[in-house]
């Protein structure tokens, strides 16, 4: 008999009790004679059996002996690892997106990812209802872990923010994001005071959750770090820790004596190497991550070079949410030569910082950035994207697994949960054809997803896609009539 011949055997020996195996314990699936990756560890074991019972791995075996799995996958030859997070992720649109943004739930498991962290949008209550949806299962889509509305200042530019101009304010809002039980807080600073978006930071750490945010030109990488900062969003403000005179250029925006767009220009031309890993040593010693998003800041900076008009992925999103992509697209081609060049500079200077941040001990985690607003940044593939993207600036293949699959629930304080294949931890899980620690693309040669301890074939994953195409399809129709 050959290798899968055995196999075959022995899965129906599992199920039905046939080829004379014996009947055990039950449980729900096992995934049999697959190479197990450790990514935290970038180590393989071969040939291991994983047994799932209530949506958690029971066992991870040399064999399924002394199980009765409800349903069982041939695993040999091929790669089982933890499923992906995208770190940072978008939903919104306005109301009349909803839809459209619930039909995108489907494209992140059919890409092997098992979490997505939203970063704040403007449709607060309906992510608050996916992911408790999700959770109990009636919603098929990645586990959602949420901020909730963002703080920011008076008449920011962006819709569904907390708005907050006093102490007080800062306060009433946090109460309110209590109230919605978020996972985290984002703060932007488009017109957050400096003060304010600082007390924001303190506060919001004092009641115990992690923040993330973007940081005001007024205020320094050590001082958002120094409040208690858990993660910069966002590669290019890691540009400004680099430059000798930041702490100058930052107190001059704050007193209103230089404009935020000289400063960072100043910030940039002054960039220092030796200052940017003091700076980021003190980042990490402090526990402030950083979020590079380095897929959608590619795709607006090479928007010149890169059309994106006979984009496939575009088949899988509705009319409202092309829309959105319509200003970045505009203002892009409305650029003069100067302005372009110093785009692209921009971006090839924050994609190279990254081995400077792993030098400095820095934790990274892989998000994309996609949703609403962010052109061509597309939900599910856009990680893939961004996993690549991550390899070839700098980190290995293991270093960028572990920045979705190790960092992501470790900053959620999920550790325990996800992040491994191996007993204890929630099955969500991705069966891959090919060794994701020799190439990242092999993150693409998906065979299955296990999400919620249900196992999807190719097949099934498909049908997500096809599906999803259609709702896209027919929400176009119904744009036009």
């Amino acid at each position: 008999m050959t290798r899968r011949q055995v196999t075959a055997c022995l899965l129906w020996a599992v199920v039905a009790a046939g080829c004379g195996g014996p009947v055990g314990a039950p449980a729900d699936l096992a995934i049999i004679g697959a190479t197990v990756v450790d990514v935290a560890g970038g180590t393989l074991q071969a040939n291991r059996t994983v047994i799932v019972t209530g949506g958690r791995i029971v066992a991870v075996a040399d064999s399924p002996d002394g199980f009765a799995p409800a349903a069982a996958v041939d695993g040999t030859g091929r790669f089982l690892m933890p499923g992906l997070w995208d770190n940072h992720v978008h939903f919104g649109g306005g109301p009349a997106l909803i839809e459209e943004n619930r039909n995108l739930l489907p494209l992140y498991v059919a890409h092997g990812i098992t979490a997505v962290r939203d970063a704040a949008g403007d449709l607060s209550p309906s992510v608050l209802e996916w992911r408790t949806a999700v959770a109990a299962g009636a919603l098929q889509g990645p586990r959602i872990f949420t901020s909730g509305p963002k703080l920011e200042g008076i008449a920011s530019i962006w819709p569904g923010d907390l708005e907050v101009g006093t102490p007080a304010e800062v306060m009433a809002a946090l109460d309110t994001l209590k109230g919605m039980q978020v996972d985290f807080v984002k703060i932007t600073e488009n017109t957050l005071k400096p003060d304010l978006y600082l007390l924001g930071v303190r506060e919001a750490r004092a009641r115990g959750w992690k923040v993330s945010a973007h940081v005001p030109m007024a205020v320094t990488l050590d001082q958002a770090s120094e409040a208690g900062l858990s993660s910069i969003e966002h590669m290019s403000y890691l540009l400004r820790g680099g430059s000798p005179r930041e702490a100058e250029l930052s107190a001059a925006v704050g007193a209103g004596k230089l404009a935020s767009a000289a400063a960072l220009t100043s910030m940039v031309d002054t960039f220092d190497q030796g200052t940017a890993v003091a700076t980021y040593r003190r980042l990490a010693a402090r526990g402030t991550a950083v979020t590079p998003t380095l897929n959608g800041s590619r795709i607006l900076a090479y928007l010149d070079q890169e059309t994106h008009a006979s984009d496939t992925y575009l088949q899988y999103l509705g009319p409202g949410l092309k829309a959105t992509y319509e200003g970045r697209v505009t203002s892009a081609a409305a650029a003069d030569a100067a302005a372009v060049t110093r785009r692209h500079d921009r971006f090839e200077q924050a994609a190279r910082l990254l081995p400077l941040l792993r030098q400095a001990g820095v934790t990274i985690l892989a998000g994309t950035d996609a949703g609403f607003l962010n052109s061509f940044n597309y939900p599910g593939i856009g990680l893939h994207d961004e996993l690549e993207i991550l390899v070839r600036y700098g980190l290995t293949p293991q270093q960028a697994l572990v920045a979705s699959v190790v960092n992501g629930p470790t900053f959620l304080g999920h550790a325990g949960d996800y992040g491994a294949v191996a007993p204890g931890r929630v099955a969500d899980l991705l069966l891959l054809d090919r060794n994701p620690l020799e190439d990242i693309r092999a993150t693409r040669a998906i065979r299955g997803v296990v999400l919620h301890g249900r196992f999807f074939d190719r097949s099934a994953l498909d049908a997500m896609l096809d599906d999803t195409r259609q709702r896209a399809a027919m929400s176009a129709g119904g744009a036009t009539r």
